[in-house]
C-alpha cells in the first residue's frame, strides 16, 4: 500500500528483456533508504518487488499484464520514474490509499503552465472516469492528486510547485501517457452498492446511527 507522496525520482539506467519479463534496473536517490529484496517500491504508480540491490540501484521485474495496462513496457535508459516506498504502519498518511495497481494509461491532452502552477488535462479510460468526481482523489504516475473537473471522458489536475519539482509531472507535455489508478474506495462503494440490499437509503444511514 502507498500513499501516493513520491519520496523520490530515480533514473532508468538499464532494462532487459527475458521473455515475456522486463528487467528494470534504476537508479535510488540517497534519500530512499532501508530498500530490501523482496520489497514493495511504487515505480511511476506501478506496484513492484525489488528483486536485486546494487549499490545506489534497485532491480525490478515487469510482467507482461503490466507493461500492457501500464507505461513501463515504454520505458528507455535515461527516462525518470517517480519512487515511492511501501507505507509503514504508524507512518504518516499525506495522500490517499493507493495500491499500485493501475487502472488502464491516459492521454495528456492539454498541459496549461501558470506563474505558480500547472494544470493538466487528461484523457481517461471508462474504467477510470466512472470513479472520479470532483475534489475527490486520483493517482497519476503514481502521484497523489486532487481532482478539479470531470467533463465525459476528460479530468483536469492541478500540479503546484513542490510536486512538480519532486516528481516526473513537470516534464509532461502534450500526447504523453500516464499511468492511472482510480480511488480504491470508490472501488469499494460501487461493489456493495451493486450487491443484493446493498441500497444505501436514509433507513440504513439510520439504522447504523448516522442519523437521529
Amino acid at each position: 500500500m502507498f500513499t501516493g507522496i513520491v519520496e523520490g525520482v530515480g533514473e532508468v539506467v538499464g532494462l532487459e528483456r527475458r521473455g515475456e519479463v522486463l528487467r528494470l534496473r534504476i537508479s535510488v536517490p540517497v534519500a530512499l533508504t532501508g530498500i530490501g529484496v523482496g520489497d514493495s517500491i511504487s515505480v511511476s504508480g506501478i506496484c513492484l518487488t525489488v528483486t536485486e540491490i546494487e549499490e545506489g540501484r534497485v532491480l525490478v521485474e515487469v510482467s507482461r499484464e503490466t507493461m500492457l495496462c501500464s507505461t513501463l513496457g515504454d520505458l528507455k535508459v535515461g527516462d525518470r520514474v517517480n519512487l515511492e516506498r511501501a507505507l509503514e504502519v504508524g507512518g504518516r498518511f499525506g495522500g490517499h490509499f493507493v495500491t499500485g495497481h493501475v487502472d488502464g494509461t491516459g492521454e495528456v491532452l492539454e498541459v496549461r503552465r501558470g506563474p505558480e502552477t500547472m494544470k493538466l488535462r487528461i484523457r481517461a479510460p471508462e474504467g477510470v472516469v466512472r470513479y472520479l468526481v470532483e475534489k475527490g482523489s486520483v493517482a497519476v504516475d503514481g502521484v497523489s492528486l486532487t481532482v478539479n473537473a470531470v467533463r465525459g471522458d476528460e479530468f483536469e489536475v492541478m500540479i503546484i510547485p513542490y510536486t512538480a519539482q519532486r516528481t516526473t509531472l513537470s516534464h509532461l507535455k502534450g500526447g504523453d501517457r500516464v499511468n492511472l489508478e482510480a480511488d480504491i474506495l470508490a472501488k469499494y462503494v460501487e461493489k456493495f452498492l451493486g450487491r443484493p440490499g446493498g441500497r444505501i437509503d436514509e433507513a440504513f444511514l439510520a439504522e447504523h446511527g448516522f442519523l437521529r
